[in-house]
């Protein structure tokens, strides 16, 4: 390979890069397997005879789905491990506004956690059709199946995914609940929590066995009104919150003595607050 030989395959991959990081990314849940995963797409891309390549783009495309495609499978192993909920490790679409850019689907942390149902293939056809409009026929080509069964594929994951959730809350209206909850939250107003959750509330703590972070899920509103009540004692102590925009939708940063400590994020209906989000896991915020 010559100088201006690499030159160009650099300008290549860096050109559609942003676009391979939001296929892998959606893919996997996490943004340091994503770029871990990448790497392994820019090594690859060197090695390749490029003049046989149509289609760059098409090519590097191809192969981080179908890498993706084996790397969920080994991620869900790892999972199995896990200690408590898992949740999606944020990514700060403030900072790096491409990732929601072209389309914002796939990309909030429920839709990711409704994708976790899905099958390899139902989640790679979804992520392509839906987060970037990839026609049928290239998904085919990309999953090396027939048109027909894509369009299966893409109908069995939206049902799945889009099914299951109620139709939400303006940006505007999920930032209000939030920062209304913080708010609740840390006066240990019960009366005022309880105004703010839907009859089927649930909170959610990623924290892999973490020190005081809850293994199950929590739900209900008079239960979860009366544990964030207790917590108002203690865990808001010497808490600053900073907010921001990770996967598409506002969130809270929690910072102790200048460290992040946590996300929280929810989701919303027009019943109320439906998931509180709390990712506690240290491995998971060091990105932030």
């Amino acid at each position: 390979m010559t100088a201006e030989d690499l030159d160009e395959a650099v300008t290549v991959f860096t050109t559609v890069r942003p676009r391979l990081f939001g296929i892998a990314y959606r893919m996997l849940g996490s943004a340091a397997e994503a770029e871990d995963l990448l790497q392994d797409v820019w090594l690859r891309w060197q090695t390749t005879d490029r003049g046989q390549v149509l289609n760059p783009a098409a090519f590097l495309a191809t192969t981080t789905t179908r890498l993706a495609i084996n790397a969920l499978q080994s991620a869900r192993a790892r999972r199995e491990t896990y200690i408590g909920p898992w949740l999606p490790e944020p990514v700060d679409t403030s900072a790096d506004p491409y990732l929601g850019a072209e389309r914002g689907e796939a990309l909030e942390f429920a839709a990711m956690l409704l994708m976790e149902r899905l099958n390899p293939n139902e989640r790679a056809a979804y992520v392509l059709r839906e987060a970037f409009d990839y026609p049928y026929a290239q998904i085919a080509a990309i999953l090396q199946t027939t048109e027909p069964a894509v369009r299966q594929l893409v109908n069995r994951a939206r049902r799945h995914v889009t099914g299951e959730r109620r139709t939400p809350v303006s940006a505007e209206d999920q930032k209000r609940l939030l920062t209304t909850f913080v708010a609740a939250a840390r006066s240990g107003d019960t009366a005022a929590l309880e105004k703010l959750f839907a009859v089927d509330v649930v909170s959610v703590s990623d924290g892999n066995g973490a020190k005081q972070v809850s293994r199950f899920p929590v739900t209900g509103v008079a239960k979860l009104a009366n544990m964030f009540h207790v917590l108002a004692d203690w865990y808001w102590e010497d808490v600053e919150v900073r907010w921001s925009t990770l996967n598409g939708q506002a969130s809270a940063l929690l910072y102790r003595d200048g460290t992040i400590a946590a996300v929280l994020t929810v989701t919303a209906s027009e019943q109320g607050i439906d998931q509180l989000l709390w990712l506690m896991n240290p491995d998971k915020l060091r990105s932030l």
